[in-house]
């Protein structure tokens, strides 16, 4: 049953319990009447709600009229006890920061987008006689032209082979083409121009990467009609091989327009953005068009109370956290429309500074895009509400295995990975009800721990994981505490992780062995428990099996923490010491003198004959080598 908002939860150590809705009134006189940015901040000072107004003060005034809000928002002003504010210029501007707050501290009572993955863009190089095409991600660099978004890697891969076959364009890094005399297998199999061994002249290749950049802008009939032309001409003059090739390209570009895109026509760059909900939970299926091509799609799961929200609330809160990240193309069309929809147009055209239309189409082939987006966005929302039971199914049965008071709502599962104790290093990863939670995984260097003490590096990961959990959440209040703790070995290695616990005063966190068989076989692992008898289950139970992907998970990611580590290890040079030696001049020098050892025996009138060495830089070298 909802509390009352006007009554006021015990506070151990309070003299009088603070009440959320006096907390607010007795703010009301200093609240500015601007537009902006408000937060509800819980007692930890975590936040509760984020919202923008334009007019803070009126806008504030709503909560104290506890009987017109929704529950959710009954609660949350129950559970405020601090209000923070950010005044802006206008509220499309507020809009965009609430957006940014939103994605940053994922408050509880708002529609947040769960989703840290960045973007891949296709990037062609412009700093190099013969421009490279390569798929990127992160910050965007000098020096090269970005297209995208792009949905995932795949729909990058696939744009950069259709670049490969039509306008065999390189995709080698610059290290690798400097030193090749002769073409690779990609020229061989006419996927590349092979302009490191000068098979096509600066000239041609300039042109080949013109003809790209307007394919990947939506030119593509004139770049057919051209070739079309071309291989005409190759034709008359006899150059049947020439010819051919051309024929090919041709071939490979029909085939690009036929496949791989939701027939719109008269569309450049648009986002199509569909909604579905159902059983209290939303999926928004987002297809990426850009230069009249799909980039792919896709879908995007939010959190959010599982009542009171409309459609069109849900969409307008995703809008403004999906172009947080991304730059809004032109139109954005959208099943439903969103609330606010005016301002967010507004809002994405001040980001955008351009205009950027919202529009929710009736008819036709942009009609029938956003269908076609629904139905995906529909089809998702079950596949994820059918792995949510069978999940839900999994960690019942765990509970029920390890005598837990309820199933668990996050797990946590530790291996250690290192080759005779070098690169040591621990890995934990976590799962609950929506699968393995990839951004609560963690990576452990051993520092303390030495010569492949199995032991002492599990105690050093789970001293510093729960030491460190507990310095910032002493209460225990927060999500990140594990209902169970799974650690990868047998009774041993139980061992030391129930000594940190006690030493830390966690007994109450369930920690539960899990050890191979005598033959390592997977399927007949034993489980060790405090107070139990070590078992193990069925060869075919669910559970089991369940359990065992936690494991290899938790495997597979200690091992690629420590095969990283050791390329690190690997690749470190000397050359890394030297102050004023980055990456770039690194990469000039072992080009220059063939290696590390090279650079360290050349003199100060070697050392400024590299390209993008000065003399100033030179003698640093020098200096850091032949110390006076």
């Amino acid at each position: 049953m909802l509390p009352d908002p006007d009554a006021s939860p015990p506070e151990p150590g309070d003299a009088a319990p603070v009440n959320g809705l006096a907390v607010i009134e007795a703010a009301l006189p200093n609240l500015p009447l601007s537009p902006g940015v408000y937060r509800m901040l819980d007692a930890r000072g975590d936040a509760l709600y984020v919202g923008k107004a334009r007019a803070i003060r009126k806008r504030v005034t709503s909560y104290t009229q506890t009987a017109r809000l929704p529950e959710r928002l009954r609660r949350m002003v129950f559970e405020t006890r601090r209000l923070e504010v950010i005044t802006t210029a206008s509220e499309a501007e507020a809009l965009l920061l609430e957006a940014n707050l939103i994605k940053k501290l994922r408050p509880r009572y708002n529609i947040v987008l769960r989703d840290d993955k960045s973007y891949p863009w296709l990037m062609i190089s412009e700093d190099h006689p013969y421009p490279q095409v390569a798929k990127h991600r992160g910050e965007r660099r000098k020096g090269a032209t970005y297209f995208g978004p792009f949905a995932s890697v795949w729909a990058v891969n696939q744009t950069i082979t259709a670049l490969q076959r039509v306008f065999l364009l390189r995709t080698c890094r610059d290290t690798v083409f400097d030193s090749r005399d002769r073409p690779c297998l990609l020229y061989q199999i006419k996927r590349c121009s092979a302009p490191c061994v000068e098979r096509i002249s600066k000239d041609d290749y300039a042109d080949l990467v013109s003809q790209a950049r307007q394919f990947l802008s939506g030119e593509t009939p004139s770049i057919q009609k051209e070739l079309a032309r071309e291989m005409e001409q190759a034709a008359e003059a006899l150059e049947f091989e020439r010819a051919a090739s051309l024929r090919d390209r041709i071939r490979g570009l029909t085939y690009l327009q036929g496949s791989s895109r939701i027939n719109m026509d008269d569309v450049g760059d648009a986002d199509v953005v569909a909604l579905h909900m159902a059983a209290g939970q939303s999926c928004v299926q987002v297809f990426f068009f850009r230069g009249g091509r799909n980039n792919g799609n896709r879908p995007y799961f939010l959190s959010h109370s599982k009542s009171d929200i409309t459609p069109e609330a849900v969409l307008g809160s995703f809008l403004g956290q999906l172009y947080e990240d991304l730059p809004p193309p032109p139109l954005v069309l959208l099943s439903h429309d969103p609330d606010d929809a005016a301002l967010i147009g507004e809002a994405l055209s001040f980001k955008a500074e351009r205009r950027v239309e919202l529009h929710r189409p009736q008819r036709g082939d942009k009609r029938a895009a956003v269908e076609h987006a629904q139905t995906n966005a529909r089809e998702a929302l079950e596949r994820k509400l059918a792995e949510s039971t069978a999940q839900t199914a999994l960690l019942e049965g765990v509970g029920r295995l390890f005598d837990l008071p309820e199933p668990p709502a996050r797990i946590e599962v530790y291996d250690n990975s290192h080759i005779m104790g070098s690169n040591a290093y621990g890995a934990m990863i976590a799962a609950g009800p929506a699968g393995f939670l990839k951004s609560a995984y963690r990576k452990f260097a051993i520092r303390e721990a030495k010569g492949g003490d199995d032991f002492g590096m599990m105690r050093e990961v789970l001293e510093r994981r729960f030491g460190r959990a507990l310095k910032e959440d002493p209460g225990r209040d927060g999500e990140t505490w594990p209902d169970l703790v799974l650690i990868d070995g047998g009774q041993g290695q139980l061992n030391i992780a129930r000594e940190v616990m006690a030493e830390l005063g966690l007994e109450d966190i369930p920690l539960v062995g899990v050890a191979k068989g005598v033959d390592r076989d997977a399927g007949r692992e034993w489980f060790h428990i405090a107070g139990r008898e070590a078992f193990q289950l069925p060869p075919r139970d669910p559970v089991l099996y369940y359990l065992q992907r936690l494991r290899d998970e938790a495997h597979r990611f200690a091992i690629a923490t420590h095969r990283a580590g050791r390329s690190k290890a690997l690749t470190k040079s000397e050359l890394d010491d030297v102050p004023g030696v980055g990456a770039a001049v690194k990469r000039r020098l072992l080009n220059h003198f063939g290696s590390a050892r090279g650079v360290r025996q050349a003199g100060i009138d070697d050392l400024t004959n590299c390209p993008g060495v000065g003399a100033g830089l030179a003698r640093r070298i020098h200096e850091h080598f032949h110390p006076i």
